[in-house]
């Protein structure tokens, strides 16, 4: 079966926790069709490139997939329906990297930071 990495880029104005809901959705649909659902990230509220639909901003989801394409085609049409989604990508690769992905490494990598200096900071006093 191919590879997939998909972005979803839902609507601001919805809670995390719906967003959660929504990516659950999409996994359960995949297992369902048979293929399989590697690592998910959510990235958090993010400012978007240019405006969609007036807004700035949105929840940006990454799921990497192991799935026939004709589960890829159903999940990409329910997507297009739900109101809550603003935008996908469904890309194929030729494997799936487990490693967390730039943005959640330099996330990481800037709490690293910042906890070195809170501890440098501290044994200034």
């Amino acid at each position: 079966m191919p590879f997939y990495e998909h972005i979803i880029i839902s609507r601001p104005d919805i809670s995390p926790q719906q967003v959660d809901e929504l990516v659950e959705g999409v996994t359960t649909l995949i297992t369902q069709k048979g293929g399989k659902v590697g690592k998910v990230e959510y990235w958090g509220l993010r400012n978007l490139a240019y405006r969609i639909n007036k807004t700035r901003k949105g929840h940006y989801s990454l799921i990497n997939i192991d799935a026939p394409a004709p589960a890829v085609h159903e999940m990409e049409r329910l997507q297009r329906i739900n109101e809550n989604v603003m935008l996908y990508m469904t890309i194929a690769v030729d494997e799936l990297d487990e490693s967390p992905s730039p943005i959640l490494a330099r996330r990481e990598r800037d709490e690293k930071k910042q906890r070195a200096r809170a501890e440098s900071n501290e044994m200034e006093y």
